[in-house]
Order: structure tokens, then sequence, then C-alpha cells
């Protein structure tokens, strides 16, 4: 799922359901990270590059970068439905 560049994440995708939890991936596009709401981690060089991976479970609203609200509405075996917007 492609989102803007101004939230410093390439394109997420997803990688696995689990009980409540979505497991997500993504490229980092800047330089820095930081999320609160969500486990996970990752990692980036001094130029930008390197990737996270975020587990988030049904009802949480995540902060990304300070930048992007990500929520997880639903959960399912094979299914999940995620709200993306600005933060604040």
């Amino acid at each position: 799922m492609a989102i803007p560049a101004s939230y410093g994440l390439g394109p997420l995708t997803v990688k696995g359901i689990a009980g409540k939890s979505v497991e997500l991936t993504a490229p980092l596009t800047g330089s820095g990270y930081s999320i609160s709401g969500c486990s996970g981690g990752g990692g980036t060089s001094s130029n930008g590059g390197g990737g996270v991976v975020l587990r988030c479970d049904k009802g949480t609203v995540a902060v990304i970068n300070d930048t992007m609200n990500l929520q997880v509405i639903m959960v399912q075996s094979a299914s999940a439905e995620l709200r993306i917007k600005p933060a604040g």
C-alpha cells in the first residue's frame, strides 16, 4: 500500500496476520524513524535506506515518525483493515 513520502516510509506490506495482530513491513525513505503504539523496530543508514517491521494489535492507534497515524480497525484470519492519516 503506497503512502505519502512525507511520512518517511515507502509502501507498507502486510507480512502476516495472527490472532488479533497484523505484521507490516516498509522501507525507510528518510534518515530517522520513530514509533509509538505498536511494537517493532528497524534500522536506517545515515543517508536513508533500511526498513522497519511493525506488529500492531486490533484497536491500536500508532504514531509513526510523528507524522502518520496508523490504526488497526479490524483483523480477521486472512485480512486486516487499516486506517492511515496524518498525525495530529
